[in-house]
């Protein structure tokens, strides 16, 4: 998974605001990058191999 992707943030209950800004500033990020590279048509591998050990 590409860093970009992944962002940690600190903020108490009392800092909503700071939540609010973080977590459109993550949004963005994400739409501008697309869909994970890892997550494929049908899904993961790992759900993939699931669905094929049920059939």
């Amino acid at each position: 998974m590409s860093p970009e992707r992944i962002k940690m943030i600190y903020c108490t209950a009392a800092e909503g605001q700071k939540f609010q800004k973080e977590a459109i500033e993550i949004d963005k990020t994400i739409r501008k990058l697309g869909p994970s590279p890892l997550r494929t048509k049908g899904g993961t591998p790992k759900e993939k191999a699931k669905a094929k050990a049920k059939a």
